[in-house]
């Protein structure tokens, strides 16, 4: 057994501050189930303002020495932490599947995206180049910079407890920054081996820390002075919040929030290609994903044609413990996510939606206590239904009749959510407008989950994105690092007397 699967099998999660793991203190704890048998596996220390003000604390501490050491020495330590993190992929996939249920391959591909992060950071020296301009000026010249802005600090939500923080940190750290990691208390285990090999990398006590804890760890941060800039992934209300309470602490705030991603299927395009597409889409990491497809926008005759194929696999979906290989689907998160996707469906029901395929009551031998539910599948649904306008955050799939393209479109264009959006159709022409007139952040055309890579961003528009630059890529060196503007000249080329007019370049 690994140092990172024995940490596994403690009784309590705790925070890492300070470059040294630390047992909660404020009495609060929650606990961390394992889904797909529901017991209760651990507990998390829930952390106070005192323990959230030690985190910040020692990051502000390590931050001068940090922000001052040269892109090229900041690099190799995300170089060896890169290693790390391959060296370590199944013990950080084990963790995953054992607190969220997600199955062990898709929890690797989970793992997998997060070390594009690291690696895409680790080209910082590049991506931290400013501009020069010679002679803007009489003597003058001018260049600018990027420096980063102090203690900056992440919340993030269960459903990526691996890849959404390193949306965030590697980044940040990369830049300059000293990073302080809420995670989700769900499953919180994630967080502190990605912290554990932090330190086997060599980097810096305080420079990534980790603080537990629930809604009072997070006011902490937005209310702590020398948090500079908050990065936040969940629902929109909350997303929304913290927003404008950022905004009030005069913090700098990336706030992305929920989703109602629709995947468009032409009658043209390839049905078991969109079929397949809706399927995994819809269903893997039991559509707890901010980029899961849950809306099948059926344009003309390819609605009765796709409706009876995606009745038979939804039927059909190997739902069981994500530890075993052969699984497509595991369990929900947590009962209280099972409760609520249990609420949506009944919801859909009584609207007059037309439930093809009902996911409750679905057993898993052996495991009959786990928070179970099959893949349910609506049709006939309507804009003005509460499981068409909200994100259900579960295998729920539904699916709206449409006469043509631009009615497709003029759908998607109308939801309050922009985060992704896909196209399934053989047509250029009509690929090539979908992309243009779509309203959303994120678009793929026979893609249906178009998650960009690390090097381009991720951000949706509308009410799936509060602030003004997206997560990872050139994006986030942008949002992590301030631009500072130097004009410099010299003794030997300054006119006698003084000078009343702005400097120009006549």
């Amino acid at each position: 057994m690994t140092e990172l699967d024995a940490s596994l099998t403690s009784a309590e999660v705790g925070h890492f501050i300070a470059g040294a793991p630390r047992a909660g203190t404020s009495g609060r704890r929650a606990d961390v189930f394992n889904p797909a048998t529901g017991a209760v596996a651990r507990t998390v220390a829930l952390a106070d303002e005192h323990e959230v003000d030690a985190a910040v604390r020692a990051a502000a501490v390590a931050f001068p020495a940090w922000a001052d050491a040269p892109p090229l020495r900041r690099a190799r330590v995300l170089f060896k932490f890169l290693e790390l993190m391959n060296r370590h992929k199944s013990a950080l996939a084990r963790a995953i599947t054992a607190e969220h249920g997600k199955v062990l391959t898709d929890a690797e591909g989970e793992v997998s995206r997060a070390i594009d992060v690291v690696e895409f950071a680790c080209g910082i020296p590049q991506l931290l180049k400013g501009d020069y301009t010679e002679q803007v000026s009489t003597g003058i010249d001018n260049w600018t910079m990027r420096q980063p802005l102090g203690v900056v600090a992440g919340i993030t939500p269960f459903n990526f407890p691996c890849m959404v923080p390193a949306w965030m940190f590697p980044v940040a750290i990369a830049c300059g920054n000293s990073f302080v990691l809420k995670p989700s208390p769900i499953d919180p285990s994630a967080s502190l081996l990605m912290a554990q090999l932090w330190r086997e990398a060599g980097l810096p006590d305080g420079v990534f820390s980790v603080v537990q804890g629930d809604k009072v760890a997070v006011e902490a941060l937005i209310a702590h002075p020398e948090v500079r800039a908050l990065s936040f992934v969940g629902s929109t209300p909350i997303a929304a919040s913290i927003y404008e309470a950022g905004a009030r602490h005069g913090k700098r705030v990336q706030a992305l929030g929920g989703a109602k991603n629709h995947m468009i299927v032409m009658p043209d395009a390839d049905l078991e290609q969109a079929v397949d597409a809706l399927v995994g889409s819809a269903y893997g990491s039991a559509g707890e994903r901010c980029m899961a497809i849950s809306v099948a926008v059926l344009v003309g005759s390819a609605g009765d044609a796709v409706v009876a194929r995606l009745v038979e696999r939804a039927r059909q979906l190997k739902i069981k413990n994500g530890m075993e290989l052969d699984a497509e689907m595991g369990p929900i998160v947590s009962p209280a996510a099972l409760e609520r996707i249990h609420g949506y469906i009944e919801d859909g029901v009584r609207a007059g939606a037309k439930l093809l395929v009902d996911g409750r009551g679905h057993r898993v031998p052996g495991h009959e206590h786990g928070f179970w539910l099959g893949g349910t599948l609506f049709d006939r649904v309507t804009p003005d239904m509460r499981i068409y306008r909200e994100e259900i955050f579960g295998p729920v799939l539904c699916c709206v009749r449409v006469p043509d393209f631009a009615a497709a479109i003029a759908l998607v264009n109308a939801h309050e959510f922009a985060n992704g959006v896909s196209c399934f159709t053989r047509d250029g022409h009509v690929a090539r407008e979908f992309a243009r007139r779509i309203e959303v952040g994120m678009v793929g055309v026979n893609v249906p989950i178009p998650v960009p890579m690390a090097w381009h961003g991720f951000g949706g528009w509308k009410r799936s994105l509060f602030g003004d630059m997206h997560a990872y890529g050139e994006e986030g060196v942008r949002f992590y690092t301030r631009q500072k503007s130097v004009m410099q000249r010299w003794p030997e080329s300054i006119a006698k007397g003084a000078e009343f007019t702005m400097p120009t370049a006549r």
